[in-house]
């Protein structure tokens, strides 16, 4: 039996990480949850990884500083932001770094999913 694609949620708001792991699980992939981007990288959970769906502002390292993190060690890992702050210049930095998604909270959850789709289908 293959085994189901892993999308790794990181954001300090555990309601946000329960409705998105979910809506990750109702779509047939596995859901990791992690409250920092710290404890992700802790995690040892990138190699299993197939798409990170990042909250942009949390306390410590951001989505962005590990999206620059992780590009800088040439993962390309896939990633889609969602944030309630939605600056531009925050938008413009996720997606130089190849973001597929930065969605200002409340998102729509088909436009997650629809993200989601996308990202798996390219590492599977």
């Amino acid at each position: 039996m293959a085994q189901q694609p892993v999308v790794s949620i990181i954001d300090d708001d555990i309601s946000e990480r329960e409705a998105l792991s979910t809506l990750v699980r109702s779509l047939g992939y596995a859901a990791r949850t992690f409250d920092s981007a710290e404890s992700f990288l802790d995690s040892h959970c990138l190699a299993e990884t197939a798409c990170i769906v990042s909250d942009v502002h949390m306390p410590g390292m951001s989505g962005l500083d590990l999206q620059d993190q992780l590009r800088a060690n040439g993962n390309t890992v896939p990633m889609v932001f969602i944030t309630g702050f939605p600056e531009e210049h925050l938008r413009v930095r996720a997606e130089a770094g190849g973001a597929l998604g930065f969605l200002s909270k409340p998102f729509d959850r088909h436009m997650i999913a629809r993200l989601l789709v996308a990202a798996i289908g390219q590492m599977f």
